[in-house]
């Protein structure tokens, strides 16, 4: 059985994650496979960025939006949104019901299996937007067309729709994406749509987690998945080694498991609040316990400093008018290299930004 230290697992995450890249491809771009988070202004673009895609080179209709794992918007290339429709989906009735959260409960009573639901809304929500549409627009109209086991009574909204999670989730079976850079958020038709009947090796999410954020327990994809445990481990690849992690069992993908023990990239990145770096369910691997309140906040997360191979501290963006100021609050004396390393990427955030970076304030 192969073993490995935290530092081990990081280091392997950073050459499977393409962080220690100067230069990139959207074909090439490892991340994309599984989706990337696109939240907040250094979201999904700014993480393509970190990674070595210039992002203002490649046609933007090459990429789309679309809510699926977790009901969070994700990025995509275009060509494989068929086949995201069919991997993101859930794997079961079971699953499906833990994924829409409280609205399995109204839907079992008046006894709609969860799939079902679904697949209505997804009809009905077709049928609704064949042009642009502003979700709240296209939420009233969905809350009318269908009945009570579909809807909820928001009491923040002080009004009738339907339950979050089932919408989200049922838009993409709709062949719905989102509209880059709107909010509230635009829906519009995925032109040609069709869910693909096989889904290929790398856009597999257990296969897809393992490669990016393992060695991982079924419970840590689960946890990324909200799936159950059980249909996580029904769709465990056969190609999966063990891995001893600090003494926890653990598994990888059998050609990723020469990227264990080799010395971390000497990098320097900011990564984004929802950076996929960070979302690996094994909070523990990437940070000390004292610091982990301060890296995911309930409310208002900042984004992460990577260097020589683990996080460093954390940073803040504050704008003023057309610059820029980047707060960092390292959790270790940081070298003069490194620092020089964190102002150049500072810049690089404002470049992306199209402003002017007025300073670097380390803490």
């Amino acid at each position: 059985m192969l073993t490995a230290s935290a530092r081990d697992v990081l280091a392997a995450r950073i050459t499977a994650q393409q962080l220690d890249r100067e230069s990139g491809t959207l074909a090439d771009t490892a991340v994309l496979d599984l989706g990337v988070q696109d939240t907040g202004p250094d979201g999904a673009l700014w993480a393509l960025a970190v990674r070595g895609v210039d992002v203002a080179a490649f046609d933007p209709g090459e990429l789309a939006t679309v809510w699926t794992l977790r009901g969070a918007p994700h990025l995509y290339r275009r060509a494989d949104l068929p086949a995201v429709a069919t991997a993101t989906a859930p794997f079961s009735e079971a699953d499906a019901a833990k994924r829409v959260f409280d609205a399995a409960r109204p839907l079992k009573a008046a006894g709609i299996p969860v799939l079902t639901a679904l697949d209505t809304l997804a009809a009905t929500m077709r049928g609704i937007v064949t042009a642009p549409m502003v979700k709240g627009e296209m939420s009233r109209r969905l809350s009318q067309a269908v009945e009570e086991p579909y809807n909820r009574y928001c009491r923040p909204c002080d009004a009738v729709h339907s339950h979050e999670q089932t919408f989200r989730l049922a838009a993409l079976r709709a062949g719905l994406e989102l509209r880059p850079g709107t909010s509230p958020p635009v829906l519009q038709p995925v032109p040609g749509f069709a869910p693909a009947g096989t889904v290929p090796d790398r856009l597999d999410v257990v296969r897809a987690y393992l490669h990016l954020l393992g060695p991982a327990t079924h419970q840590h994809v689960a946890g990324y998945l909200d799936a159950p445990v059980k249909d996580v481990k029904a769709h465990w690849p056969e190609d999966a080694v063990e891995v001893t992690v600090d003494g926890q069992r653990r598994w990888l993908l059998a050609e990723d498991a020469d990227r264990l023990g080799a010395a971390p990239a000497p990098v320097t990145r900011l990564l984004g609040p929802f950076d996929l770096f960070l979302q690996g369910r094994d909070r523990e691997t990437i940070a000390d316990p004292a610091r982990r309140t301060e890296l995911w906040p309930v409310l208002g997360r900042p984004g992460a400093v990577l260097a020589d191979g683990a996080v460093a501290g954390v940073w803040r963006p504050r704008k003023a008018g057309s610059s820029l100021t980047v707060a960092v609050e390292p959790w270790q004396t940081l070298s003069p290299a490194v620092r020089g390393a964190v102002e150049e990427q500072a810049g690089r955030l404002a470049a992306f930004r199209g402003i002017r970076l007025k300073a670097v304030d380390f803490a």
